[in-house]
């Protein structure tokens, strides 16, 4: 009886300490030390307005923006609450049809060349927010002809909205698509 005992306030305490207090001081110090990204990394219009997260990809299908990578979560396009790929393997049919529309859309829309694989297929999670920096670049033609703008300037907003490499060699550049287009639209 007296290791019941034990055990069941051992299991109390673990609860408490794990379970409670934990998670409080994390938050809380999250909430301190990193404030913006503890609270989602939430974009505001100037108005205070919220228009979305740099954390999470948005659909845009205008001419005069930057196109995302596809997303595959369920419902619609980036909805968080279905965050997830589709799991279809390399030689599944159903994916490499979606490729090839994919394709054939941005042929269609006057992209020339190699098409960088991420404007074609979705992220792990489909959320992405990101799109390589090749993939930002090989957009700059249809959206320079569109907005008619010159391309060195799209291109050298594209430079300023560029991310490195994570902790200097991880992944490639790449570019927040939310961001370049609202920097697009306040050109």
């Amino acid at each position: 009886m007296k290791e019941i005992k034990r055990a069941v306030l051992f299991l109390i305490t673990l609860s408490l300490l794990t379970g409670i207090l934990y998670p409080v001081v994390v938050t809380v110090l999250a909430r301190i030390i990193f404030p913006h990204q503890a609270a989602g990394s939430l974009i505001h219009k100037s108005d205070g307005t919220c228009i979305g997260s740099a954390l999470i990809g948005q659909s845009f299908s205008g001419l005069g923006y930057f196109w995302s990578r596809p997303s595959a979560t369920a419902d619609f396009p980036y909805n968080p609450k279905a965050s997830g790929g589709s799991n279809w393997g390399a030689t599944n049919p159903d994916l490499l049809n979606r490729i090839k529309t994919n394709v054939a859309m941005l042929r269609s829309a006057g992209m020339d060349g190699s098409i960088p694989a991420d404007l074609v297929t979705s992220s792990a999670s489909g959320l992405d927010p990101h799109i390589s920096l090749e993939s930002a670049i090989i957009q700059i033609p249809r959206i320079a002809k569109e907005r008619q703008l010159p391309q060195e300037k799209i291109y050298q907003l594209v430079q300023n909205y560029t991310e490195n490499r994570q902790i200097g060699f991880l992944g490639n550049k790449r570019v927040n698509v939310l961001k370049l287009n609202l920097a697009l639209d306040n050109l």
